[in-house]
């Protein structure tokens, strides 16, 4: 696996709309299966830049719990053995899929390529420059999924480069994931997500980092509940960053003073003999230069305002 540091990515992207869809109250078992669907993210979809917590787990597809016990994905839990912060979980932020540190001030100060926070990005597969677009591209597989991937490195000249050096500035990432996921209960999943972040700002006499992108996911899951329900499920989830500021100062820790990231996700569930039902949750974090952001949480439009303390606060809400 080749790696080259982590960067970041050029010009904003379009945000995206997830689809309308009247929402219905979710009762019995169905009530229990859509609880579970925020805490942990699409399979394989941690493998775009995105704003959520990493990890490197391609199995934890959606699978509803019937038996009131949690688990993977059940309430609470943060993916497997809780690698990915769940919604009540203090490193996680109480929100989908945890927090990204950079996103936060988790990461500490550094100037240049490869330092501090969104300072760089991993490429998986073979890869190789191509003069034609200007671009490294990669090719991976991971887990039954393929995952195609390039870089642009620019210096602030504008400068286009075949690898990241001391005078690369400014970092764009494309990435695609498609594929099939099976988990180890037959449980069978079609995944198909695709990602594009820019960061500007990363050369050693920057100041400070801009960063702008979005990601979409799909993830289409058919198998057997725990009690045996023959169920199909789906989530759409959209992640969208727009004008993220961040101070590259020595010395303390650095984290967003300006921008909005807006994360939403949808979850529909169809029990065998059932009618599908679905669940809605939005979180939009607002970055206005002082040490609290404001995230404010829309689940099946029910609305919650909270701070976030930065760096490193957990969420308190009212």
């Amino acid at each position: 696996m080749k790696r080259i540091v982590q960067g970041v990515a050029a010009a904003a992207v379009a945000a995206l709309a997830l689809a309308c869809m009247d929402t219905t109250s979710p009762t019995s078992e169905e009530a229990l299966a859509l609880s579970q669907a925020f805490a942990t993210l699409p399979a394989g979809f941690t493998f775009t830049t995105n704003s959520f917590a990493a990890n490197e787990s391609v199995g934890d597809a959606f699978l509803p719990r019937m038996d009131g016990q949690g688990g993977p994905g059940g309430p609470g839990g943060g993916g497997h053995h809780g690698e990915r912060g769940g919604l009540d979980r203090i490193d996680g932020h109480g929100m989908m899929g945890g927090l990204g540190p950079e996103f936060f001030g988790g990461i500490g100060f550094g100037r240049g390529f490869g330092h501090g926070p969104f300072g760089g990005i991993t490429l998986r597969g073979t890869c190789a420059f191509n003069s034609g677009n200007g671009r490294v591209e990669c090719n991976d597989t991971r887990g039954g999924l393929t995952i195609v991937a390039s870089a642009s490195y620019k210096t602030a000249g504008g400068t286009v480069q075949q690898a990241p050096d001391s005078t690369t500035d400014a970092v764009s990432i494309q990435t695609s994931v498609t594929g099939t996921v099976t988990r180890r209960d037959s449980a069978v999943s079609t995944i198909n997500h695709t990602s594009n972040r820019t960061v500007t700002g990363l050369s050693s006499t920057a100041t400070q980092r801009t960063v702008n992108g979005a990601a979409r996911g799909e993830e289409s899951t058919t198998g057997k509940t725990d009690s045996g329900v023959v169920f199909t499920a789906t989530r759409l989830v959209g992640d969208t960053t727009t004008g993220l500021v961040i101070p590259i100062v020595s010395g303390r820790p650095t984290y967003p003073t300006a921008g909005k990231v807006v994360r939403q996700m949808k979850a529909t569930v169809t029990l065998a003999g059932g009618s599908p039902t679905t669940r809605e949750r939005r979180e939009v974090i607002t970055y206005d230069g002082s040490n609290t952001a404001t995230l404010v949480i829309t689940t099946d439009g029910t609305t919650k305002t909270c701070k976030l303390p930065l760096p490193r606060g957990e969420p308190s809400c009212s």
